[in-house]
C-alpha cells in the first residue's frame, strides 16, 4: 500500500473496480487541483460514470453533470458532454509528461475549456504533453483502474462510488 505523505494533497478514488489513491500536484497545476478538492469535497463526483474508456489509452469520467447515475440530469447518451454549474478553467499546460496513471483534465478543442471531467491514463501518452492540464498521478490501485470497462460509449460502464481528499476521510 502507497504511503500517503500528504493528505491534503491525496485524493481516494473509489470505483466499481476497487480503490484508487491519486497523488495530486499543485506545483504542476494549482488551479486544476483546487477545483478536482473542490469537487471531491461537494461529493460532486460520486455515481458518475467513466463514460469513455479506450485500451491502450485512457479512462475518462467526471461528467457531474450528465454522467452520474441515479440523479435527474443521468444521461448515458450525453455523459461526456456536460461538465459543473463553476466556470471553466484557464489552461496549466506544464512538462510533466503524460505516461501511465497520469491524471489529467479533458477538455473540448479550445484549451481553457476544462471543467470537471478527466481521465487516467492506461499508457504513456507523449502526444498529449503540453496539451492538457496533469494535476494527478495514481500512487496505488493501477491495477483497478485496468479493470474498467472499456467503450465509446461504454454499456453498462463503471462508476466512482465515492471520490475524497484523503484529509477528510
Amino acid at each position: 500500500m502507497a504511503e500517503i505523505t500528504d493528505p491534503e494533497n491525496t485524493i481516494i478514488l473509489e470505483t466499481t473496480k476497487g480503490k484508487v489513491v491519486i497523488q495530486l500536484l499543485p506545483q504542476v497545476a494549482p488551479e486544476h487541483v483546487a477545483r478536482i478538492k473542490e469537487l471531491a469535497r461537494e461529493k460532486a463526483y460520486d455515481g458518475v460514470v467513466f463514460h469513455r474508456v479506450i485500451q491502450d489509452f485512457m479512462a475518462q469520467t467526471g461528467d457531474v453533470e450528465y454522467g452520474k447515475k441515479g440523479s435527474e440530469t443521468f444521461n448515458p447518451g450525453r455523459a461526456g458532454m456536460g461538465g459543473s454549474s463553476k466556470p471553466d478553467l484557464k489552461a496549466e499546460f506544464s512538462a510533466t509528461s503524460h505516461v501511465r496513471g497520469t491524471c489529467s483534465m479533458a477538455r473540448s478543442q479550445n484549451p481553457n475549456s476544462a471543467n470537471s471531467q478527466f481521465f487516467i491514463c492506461f499508457t504513456d501518452a507523449p502526444w498529449l504533453n503540453k496539451q492538457y492540464s496533469v494535476w494527478g498521478q495514481v500512487i496505488e490501485g493501477m491495477d483497478n483502474v485496468d479493470k474498467i470497462k472499456r467503450g465509446e460509449p461504454v454499456s453498462d460502464p463503471d462508476s466512482i462510488v465515492s471520490m475524497r481528499v484523503a484529509a477528510d476521510v
